[in-house]
């Protein structure tokens, strides 16, 4: 009697054993952007990815998100070859990042919504009425990393996350190999501009992390948050050498060498004003952009290296497509 009550509970642990190293029985506690704990199940097998849609191709999470933000679709290049180019199934959409579709996100009835820390009523909205929500803003390249492994962790792809992370690495430790050799004296000045012409980036975030990555003086360091609108005046006195324009913004280079209040600054005398990547700063291709800056900044420390050939070969390890095949859906 003893005996088989004995093999009872080894085949118990047994069986547990087995649900635990499968995944079955595995729950993980996270601290999010806003200090709050979310405990999850895991490996999720519903999610919906409001704000990190290119660590779905990345990660291979296509079986595990039921819903995706507006953004995907309008501009994530990498997200719609792969639905747009017949590979994968079209995702439920649940409205723009910044204003999420509760009722839609209620109606999928996700286990997890992952999306960024400034929809705080939507997450409180949703948190009561039963559905775990994960905030984050990444404001550093470490930060990053850090909500690369998350969604590893969530999602069951740790390995292939740190896989990631190391060819991100590769790409940035190649910059900073190559910056490092520049004295102080001969570092240029970067501008980083948002939404609007006025808006620019400050000493916080992870514009501010690339901007010192690549040997740059973030012009607007002055500033201690992670963007400001400030005077066309403030930005003359300034005097950067070089001007990034967010990939997002409505404007372009030539709205800035066409505006007379700007034709005495630095970068607009020698045409030094570069419109980024429609491409979002929290995925992987942080490196690219950073990359990108970097070869513009300082193009004589930079002269073997094809951006092309580089980008297309990340594109490749990171999500299994071509940079060329996804050119065909950027927006500009």
């Amino acid at each position: 009697m003893v005996c088989r009550s004995f093999y009872k509970v080894l085949v118990f642990f047994i069986i547990l054993f087995y649900w635990s190293k499968s995944g079955f029985a595995s729950v993980i506690t996270v601290t999010d952007k806003l200090e709050r704990k979310v405990s999850v199940s895991v490996p999720v097998k519903r999610a919906i990815i409001a704000i990190t849609p290119e660590l779905i191709p990345a990660l291979n999470l296509w079986d595990q998100v039921i819903g995706v933000s507006d953004w995907a679709e309008r501009y994530c290049d990498v997200y719609k070859v792969f639905v747009f180019g017949g590979f994968k199934q079209k995702k439920p959409t649940v409205g723009a990042r910044t204003s999420l579709n509760v009722e839609a996100i209620l109606k999928l009835n996700p286990d997890i919504v992952i999306t960024w820390s400034y929809n705080k009523d939507v997450i409180s909205f949703l948190e009561k009425r039963g559905i775990k929500v994960i905030a984050i803003y990444p404001e550093t390249i470490s930060e990053l990393y850090e909500v690369i492994r998350l969604h590893g962790k969530l999602f069951g792809k740790e390995k292939r996350a740190e896989e990631i992370i190391k060819e991100m690495e590769k790409m940035l430790n190649l910059i900073r190999k190559r910056v490092s050799a520049i004295p102080y004296y001969k570092r240029k000045k970067v501008l980083h501009l948002g939404g609007k012409p006025t808006t620019v980036s400050g000493k916080i975030g992870v514009t501010n992390d690339v901007i010192e990555l690549i040997g740059g003086i973030n012009a607007g360091k002055e500033i201690n948050a992670r963007n400001a609108d400030v005077s066309v005046e403030r930005i003359i006195k300034w005097n950067p050498d070089i001007i990034f324009i967010w990939g997002s913004a409505g404007y372009d280079e030539n709205w800035i060498y066409n505006n007379s209040q700007w034709r005495f600054i630095k970068a607009i005398k020698e045409r030094k004003v570069y419109k980024l990547p429609h491409w979002s700063t929290w995925s992987p291709r942080l490196a690219p952009i950073a990359l990108y800056m970097a070869i513009k900044t300082y193009p004589e420390y930079f002269k073997d290296i094809n951006f092309e050939k580089e980008i297309n070969g990340f594109y490749k390890k990171i999500f299994g497509i071509s940079y060329y095949v996804a050119r065909k859906y950027e927006v500009y």
